[in-house]
C-alpha cells in the first residue's frame, strides 16, 4: 500500500533524534506533560515518540517509532527514517516516521501494516468517544 500521486517524503532517509514517549510494549500512550491520552487494546511493539520541535500535521510534534532501540518514557533515540505510515485521525494529516538503523525488512512492514490498521480501529472508537469527527485510517505506506 503506497499513498496515491504524492511526492515522496521529505523525511526519508534523515537522521533523527526521538523522544520516546512511550516504551516498546507498553499499552498507555502519554501526552507531552506525562498524563495518560489514551490505553491501547494492544501493546505498542517498538519505541514510540516525536520529534521535538517538529510539528506533524495535527499540530503535535510528528510522531516517530523505532524498530531495533528500546529506551525508557524520557529518553532519546538516534535513528534513520527508513518509512512513513501515512495516517489520519479525525480527519487530520498525523503521519508517523518509521525509523530504524537499516532498511526495514518484508516481515517488519507487514507487522507494522497490521499494527496501524488496528491502531486505527481503536483510535477511531476512541474518536468517537470524545466527539472528533472525520476519517481515521492508514492511508498508505512509503519506504525508503
Amino acid at each position: 500500500m503506497t499513498r496515491p500521486s504524492a511526492p515522496p517524503s521529505p523525511h526519508l532517509g534523515r537522521t533523527v533524534k526521538v523522544s520516546v514517549e512511550v516504551p516498546a510494549w507498553t499499552f498507555a500512550k502519554r501526552r507531552a506533560d506525562g498524563t495518560v491520552d489514551f490505553v491501547s487494546p494492544l501493546p505498542c511493539p517498538w519505541a514510540y515518540g516525536s520529534l521535538p520541535g517538529e510539528a506533524g500535521g495535527d499540530g503535535d510534534d510528528l510522531d516517530a517509532l523505532v524498530l531495533d532501540q528500546r529506551g525508557p518514557a524520557g529518553s532519546t533515540l538516534s535513528s534513520t527514517v527508513q518509512g512513513v505510515v501515512h495516517f489520519v485521525d479525525a480527519g487530520r494529516t498525523d503521519d508517523k516516521l518509521v525509523c530504524a538503523k537499516q532498511s526495514v525488512n518484508r516481515r517488519q512492514r507487514v507487522a507494522i501494516r497490521a499494527f496501524f490498521r488496528v491502531y486505527a480501529l481503536a483510535k477511531r472508537a476512541l474518536n468517537l468517544t470524545r466527539r472528533r469527527t472525520g476519517t481515521t485510517q492508514v492511508v498508505g505506506l512509503e519506504w525508503r
